[in-house]
């Protein structure tokens, strides 16, 4: 696992004139797209603290778990002659995209970390919850990319239709606004998807903007739960079947 995802780092930087500078570039260049879109054009909120600030703490969160689902979901089918030529624990191979993409995760990390200190000052107390926001968003997307990886080895169809579901989730959760706009059965339906909740959560523990709310949160951790639970017990019984239809 660990060879795989330090292979994973390699492999996605090598060659690269800018190297890891591409972690902190991709969500600054969509901060600023989103803060000319959504808070010059449209005018959208940001719960009382600077509109790009807003927009790149749920842009951190979400490129994540995009990133992390996308690449989990063809984790398997990419290892196709390591799956199907070499017996090994099959889990490893997601949980190895998942674990390099948490280089990125910590770099962008601690880039709000240093805005929040520059906009605000020393972060209250809450900041001590950031680790649980960011396991929770990790937890969430090994879930979902667990579920479509086991998918996909059988149905490539599956391939196709993730980066269509991950760019319709980047509107219908609020990266680009907050949560607190969506009223009604909407709720509800936001409350399903746990990236709204870790983006909300990140952003009350480093911001201090309005906390999550409690039933939505509940909510999303029981989907988690589920969630994961429910796709590594389909991984490990479809394992077997793996190197047979790969």
């Amino acid at each position: 696992m660990y060879f795989l995802a330090k292979r994973d780092v390699q492999v996605r930087y090598r060659q690269s004139v800018v190297g890891l500078g591409w972690v902190l570039l991709q969500p600054i260049a969509l901060m600023g797209i989103f803060t000319l879109v959504f808070s010059r054009f449209v005018g959208v909120g940001s719960e009382g603290i600077p509109y790009p600030v807003f927009a790149l703490a749920g842009i951190t969160v979400w490129l994540f778990v995009a990133q992390a689902i996308g690449q989990t979901a063809n984790s398997l089918v990419s290892e196709a002659n390591l799956v199907s030529k070499v017996f090994f624990p099959r889990l490893i191979v997601p949980v190895a995209r998942v674990l390099a993409l948490l280089v990125d995760l910590v770099a962008v990390a601690l880039l709000l970390i240093v805005v929040s200190l520059i906009v605000q000052g020393v972060p209250g107390i809450a900041v001590l919850t950031l680790p649980l926001w960011l396991l929770m968003a990790g937890l969430f997307a090994l879930g979902a990319g667990l579920l479509a990886a086991t998918l996909n080895v059988r149905y490539r169809d599956v391939g196709v239709v993730i980066p269509l579901v991950l760019q319709v989730g980047l509107f219908v959760t609020p990266v680009a606004y907050p949560a607190s706009l969506v009223t009604g059965v909407w709720q509800v339906l936001i409350a399903l998807n746990p990236a709204a909740s870790c983006i909300t959560g990140v952003r009350w523990a480093l911001f201090g903007t309005e906390a999550p709310d409690a039933v939505a949160l509940a909510v999303s951790i029981v989907v988690t739960i589920v969630l994961l639970t429910g796709a590594t017990l389909y991984f490990t019984r479809s394992e077997q079947h793996f190197a047979d239809v790969i």
